[in-house]
């Protein structure tokens, strides 16, 4: 019997992406910490001799959160969803940016015709990252990888990651391992050289409460847990979550590149660094609820689809998920009708309790050409008090 040819599947990640886009515009920023959010606008400004006043993080009054920071400010604590008074504490003096999403979209539109170009077979998968299935080109795998970087970097001046492996799940641990820049090759035959080493935190989809409890099993590297008792994790995530962690922690992941599709809905997610609580974290919870339905909003139009059902998905920190939905009279796309009706899902939930993730998902989909989009006007609060 002959055996099936070896997949060749690369996840291409952008190298802190908005972050980087903004350099593009303010290259005197370069090699500086620079954290971009907030509620407020942050415009440079423009003196007299020609340079630029920015704003600085100290200066930051409010309780915004962060939507991205450069490696700079990383490397002083500094992420995406922290909250932006935490953010100035860890870095003072870190310039402070308003975000531009239009310019973040037109960058995305370009660097993802660049790579199409090359290896037509793309999954899109945000704003910044996609897969590729390499399988079928007659290039070799490094020369292939370090060509679509390169066109990247040409068609938009900025740097990527990638990482190559037999699957989708090996592609996407990889495509992190030497970032920024980076171009990680890897086989079935490397997991127990560069991904068992590596915290189970890495294996995408292994959030940071199910990292906390597979540590306090004292299993903290994805090597531990493929080495783990199947009887171990089945008695603490069930028969199977157990299967699943036995097969991603040895490397394995049949998942195709789904280069189109017509999908039955949309969604985005997120899952806290700490568990948030609906009235003590109100303002943090309500912006990054905004930004998820923005994203939404933004995959939705990009894909070519709205949607009549809008719902949304909460898990509390004793890991109980609950879903709310509702239909409206008219398929949307829109952001602030994404918001407001996501807003009503969330007032038929207890929000008495932490929550550690919240999503937002549109369904009942058509074509967005065929859709009427009416505005359902401004944004209102969504986690009362």
């Amino acid at each position: 019997m002959s055996q099936l040819p070896q997949r060749r599947i690369a996840h291409l990640d952008m190298d802190a992406f908005y972050a980087s886009v903004e350099l593009l515009r303010y290259p005197e920023l370069r090699g500086t910490p620079v954290v971009i959010g907030g509620r407020s606008n942050h415009q440079p400004v423009l003196r007299p001799d020609g340079t630029r006043a920015f704003s600085l993080l100290r200066d930051y009054a409010g309780r915004g959160v962060v939507t991205t920071s450069t490696y700079e400010a990383r490397a002083l604590g500094v992420f995406s969803a922290m909250g932006m008074m935490k953010a100035a504490a860890l870095a003072p003096d870190a310039v402070l940016l308003p975000t531009d999403f239009d310019s973040y979209r037109r960058y995305s539109r370009l660097f993802k015709a660049a790579v199409a170009a090359i290896a037509p077979h793309i999954e899109d998968r945000g704003i910044d990252e996609i897969y590729i299935d390499l399988s079928d080109h007659p290039d070799e795998t490094r020369v292939l990888a370090q060509r679509i970087k390169d066109a990247v970097r040409d068609a938009t001046g900025l740097s990527c990651s990638i990482g190559v492996a037999p699957n989708k799940l090996l592609a996407k641990i990889c495509s992190d391992l030497e970032k920024p820049n980076g171009l990680t090759v890897v086989s079935l035959d490397d997991v127990p050289q560069r991904i068992w080493p590596l915290p189970v935190r890495k294996v995408n989809g292994i959030g940071p409460k199910a990292s906390a409890r597979l540590i306090s099993l004292g299993i903290e590297t994805v090597g531990q847990l493929a080495a783990a008792q199947p009887t171990l994790l089945q008695d603490h995530f069930g028969l199977n979550t157990a299967q699943w962690l036995r097969d991603v922690s040895h490397g394995q992941d049949s998942r195709p590149v789904v280069t189109s599709s017509e999908p039955k809905g949309i969604s985005r997610e997120t899952t806290f660094e700490r568990d948030l609580h609906a009235r003590h974290d109100r303002t943090a919870l309500s912006e990054i609820f905004t930004r998820l339905c923005t994203r939404l909003s933004e995959d939705l139009t990009r894909k070519g689809y709205a949607g009549r059902t809008v719902g949304i998905k909460l898990r509390y920190a004793d890991f109980r998920t609950v879903t709310r939905d509702v239909t409206l009279p008219l398929p949307t796309a829109d952001a602030a009708t994404i918001r407001r009706a996501a807003g009503e899902c969330l007032r038929r939930v207890p929000l008495d309790q932490r929550l550690r993730l919240l999503g937002v998902r549109v369904s009942a989909l058509v074509p967005l050409e065929e859709a009427n989009q009416p505005s359902m006007g401004q944004q209102g609060e969504l986690f009362p008090a």
